[in-house]
């Protein structure tokens, strides 16, 4: 699939997935797109851990479950961890280095046919959600669990929602000037 087809394909899945196994080969190639993005200062400060085992899977849903969708039918799915690193001076890029490996990874899982959605405010809505799934995964302290993706094939086709136009969000040279 060529990249930028691969970017307008992609969705936030909130489905059931089919009991279709990602093979490790497939969760592998994920993790790494996600291990090859940029990285501030390249302190690579995002690490992942990859979920194939369903009572491990099973453990961390159910604590997301709680506060919302966790992609509880989904055969594998990916943990996103960040560690704060300072780049220079007191100056911190985890946040965009996080987010870039889950595009990354989001992407990656379009690539190969499977669906999921970038699961981060039911991971990290308190910090007890965020200690329950790092005691679960035996996370040494200094990681923070920050997101969560389900992989999977869909239950039922999803799509992209409607965007906003291209002029209403993007200008050339000068804001707002078409």
């Amino acid at each position: 699939m060529d990249i930028l087809e691969c970017i307008q394909k992609r969705y936030s899945y909130r489905g059931a997935y089919k009991n279709t196994p990602v093979p490790r080969e497939d969760l592998e190639k994920i993790m790494k797109a996600g291990l090859a993005a940029p990285s501030g200062c390249n302190k690579q400060t995002t690490s992942i851990v990859g979920l194939d085992d369903r009572q491990v899977l099973d453990s961390v849903s159910d604590i997301i479950q709680k506060n919302g969708f966790g992609g509880k039918s989904a055969p594998a799915g990916v943990c996103v961890l960040t560690r704060r690193i300072p780049g220079y001076a007191d100056v911190y890029f985890n946040i965009q280095d996080y987010a870039a490996a889950i595009e990354n990874m989001l992407l990656a899982i379009t690539a190969f046919g499977y669906a999921s959605c970038w699961i981060e405010g039911q991971v990290t809505e308190s910090m007890e959600t965020q200690k329950q799934i790092a005691k679960i995964l035996n996370l040494p302290e200094e990681y923070i669990v920050v997101a969560f993706l389900p992989v999977g094939v869909p239950e039922k086709e999803g799509k992209r929602p409607a965007y906003k136009k291209f002029s209403e969000r993007a200008w050339y040279n000068i804001y707002g000037k078409v």
